[in-house]
């Protein structure tokens, strides 16, 4: 059933700072799932929050369908930041936000939500993450409403994990689905 719900929806898959390379479980999962769209940035070595939001907004608005965002790394600051700032989220059904980078590494923090995200959203962090630590990551996801996720010790859950096809992170992707199907069924 989760497989048909996902075929529902739009998928966009938002990489972090110098996008995500072949063996990246981002990569990967387009390749199983050739429909997933990716968000390209004009520059991936250059990770400006009010830019890369204003891309994956564009993104956004050129296709109605109801849309699951698939973030990693700078990636999830990204789709927060854009959800935030309601340019185009009425399209926006659902966020799985794997492996946050810490905004105040990158002097972002009072620019992202303070409050609950609009949409249905997962957490995604590991115990070992260079990038932000497992308790500042569940205090983002507790502000944002989002289900929290403690993925073990997978440092930034990335290529360098080893995950593969990351058949986890693939099932928090159909659950996301259904929690954004059911609410669609209740909003109607």
């Amino acid at each position: 059933m989760a497989a048909h719900l996902l075929s529902q929806f739009r998928v966009l898959v938002a990489p972090g700072l110098h996008n995500s390379g072949p063996a990246h479980w981002q990569s990967r999962w387009q390749r199983l799932y050739p429909a997933f769209e990716r968000v390209e940035q004009a520059r991936w070595d250059q990770p400006v929050l009010s830019r890369w939001s204003a891309r994956l907004d564009a993104v956004l608005a050129q296709d109605t369908r109801p849309t699951l965002i698939v973030a990693h790394s700078f990636g999830c600051l990204t789709t927060a930041h854009s959800l935030a700032h309601d340019l185009s989220p009425s399209t926006v059904a659902g966020v799985l936000l794997v492996g946050p980078a810490d905004p105040d590494k990158f002097g972002v923090s009072e620019l992202l939500p303070q409050d609950e995200l609009p949409v249905p959203s997962i957490m995604v962090a590991s115990t070992n993450d260079p990038w932000m630590t497992v308790e500042k990551a569940e205090r983002w996801a507790k502000r944002w409403g989002s289900e929290f996720v403690n993925g073990g010790a997978l440092g930034h859950i990335n290529a360098e994990s080893g995950l593969g096809d990351w058949v986890f992170g693939q099932r928090l992707l159909h659950k996301l689905a259904e929690q954004a199907h059911n609410e669609r069924l209740l909003s109607v």
